[in-house]
């Protein structure tokens, strides 16, 4: 066991991550050795920041909370500490049947963390992080919270009201991570759609990406999460207009058929849905649309499924994940609809689309086949740098293979040309002329 020595494990999403990358800094700034996601665990303090959105995310928190408890009862760490969306959803729960962690702390209270170690939180560090993620690239966080209340999604139940960040705090981190290097910033929230409506009374997510287009150093700006219902439109000429606003939106929409989107509780019917998609290709050619659709929800009949089939391959996604529904506690559909779909008919529909998908996938690829793209080269391996286009988010999205005729920079923008496309993935090759 080191001492002085604090290891944190993010587990979740990259909302999670921030919050990770934030305590890390005030830990760091308090003057302990800090590592994070650590291969070896041996520190004197532990702590999880845990994911309490689905049944898997919740298992693999308590599955690793098990696990450094055992390392706890062995003296290879010391303190043990959770933190995050799990624990703050079932609180009570967790301190009764994990005897084994010192302290809980919910998503919004791990300043006291801090506390409890003898420290002191640094307010004038509130905007700093230590970034867990390549260091060209960032997550930025705008919002907490979603004020929706879909039937399916407990994250209100986590999270509580849509709150978002003030665009100058905003701005003032972005100009601190582009001074620590950071190129590229995927700009995350609940609802993206929302953002500024509790602060402003209207929605600013427009302004505070056309600010931060602005900002000296910013090279991408790539737009997370929104909302499909009230969507706020003004954003698109700023996607338009801006270079470096990626020509990428991912916007969840979960189905097409009209009751089901009424069960879902979404307050959008399958014509609003179609009119947004034709207004957003519309006003930003080129765009990129990532989706998420979901099979299997309560009223789904083999109607709204075939429905649910044919708008993908009509609305041809760019990008587009899908995934069974799954009752969760104390949801609106948990409590109000029988989840009678019986879980393989959910997966042979989950498969269908999915197999629907990755032809269009490799369609939208092949057409990319002979065109110079500009990447940004996250990482090196034995045969191939790999990268990405604008089009690409980190860890979900398609990457590109570029073999080593020249050599680049991790960290660096470069013109490859792509030569072959499989549905994942583009195999590509460097220009002579590089970029910065």
């Amino acid at each position: 066991m080191r001492k002085n020595k604090v290891q944190v494990i993010s587990l979740g999403c990259s909302k999670n991550l921030v919050d990770s990358e934030h305590l890390l800094r005030q830990l760091q700034a308090a003057g302990y050795t800090i590592e994070h996601n650590p291969q070896r665990i041996d520190a004197e303090v532990v702590v999880v920041n845990t994911c309490g959105f689905i049944a898997d995310a919740q298992e693999e928190s308590i599955n690793t909370i098990l696990e450094l408890g055992e390392a706890k009862r062995s003296g290879r760490i010391g303190k043990l500490y959770v933190m995050g969306c799990l624990a703050e959803r079932f609180m009570a729960d967790l301190v009764a049947e994990l005897p084994e962690v010192d302290k809980f702390y919910g998503k919004f209270s791990w300043h006291e963390l801090l506390n409890d170690l003898g420290k002191a939180y640094r307010h004038d560090l509130a905007g700093e992080r230590v970034i867990t993620t390549p260091g060209h690239y960032a997550y930025l966080k705008i919002s907490e919270g979603c004020n929706r209340f879909c039937a399916f999604c407990a994250i209100p139940l986590i999270t509580g009201r849509h709150k978002s960040i003030p665009i100058e705090q905003l701005l003032d981190e972005v100009r601190h991570l582009v001074g620590q290097g950071v190129k590229e910033f995927n700009v995350i929230a609940q609802d993206l759609s929302s953002y500024g409506l509790d602060l402003y009374g209207k929605m600013m997510l427009p302004e505070l990406i056309d600010r931060m287009a602005q900002i000296p150093g910013v090279e991408w700006i790539r737009l997370h999460y929104a909302y499909p219902t009230q969507f706020p439109y003004d954003i698109l000429p700023v996607m338009a207009r801006r270079d470096n606003v990626c020509n990428y939106l991912d916007i969840a929409l979960q189905h097409i058929s009209d009751p089901v989107l009424t069960n879902m509780r979404r307050h959008i019917s399958r014509q609003e849905t179609l009119d947004l998609l034709a207004r957003l290709r519309r006003e930003v050619p080129g765009l990129h649309i990532r989706t998420t659709l979901m099979v299997g929800f309560p009223g789904e009949g083999e109607q709204e499924f075939e429905q649910l089939k044919q708008f993908v391959r009509e609305a041809r996604f760019e990008r587009m994940g899908a995934f069974a529904y799954c009752e969760e506690a104390g949801t609106y559909s948990a409590q109000h609809l029988e989840d009678n779909i019986p879980d393989e008919v959910k997966q042979g529909r989950l498969d269908q689309i999915m197999a629907i998908q990755e032809e269009i996938s490799q369609e939208i690829q092949e057409a990319k086949v002979g065109q110079t793209l500009r990447v940004i080269v996250d990482r090196e391996d034995e045969d191939y740098y790999i990268g990405r286009t604008e089009w690409d988010s980190p860890e979900v999205d398609p990457e590109v293979l570029i073999d080593k005729s020249l050599p680049l920079r991790v960290g660096s923008f470069h013109n490859v040309i792509v030569t072959e496309a499989l549905p994942f993935e583009l195999i590509a090759k460097p220009t002579k002329t590089l970029m910065k």
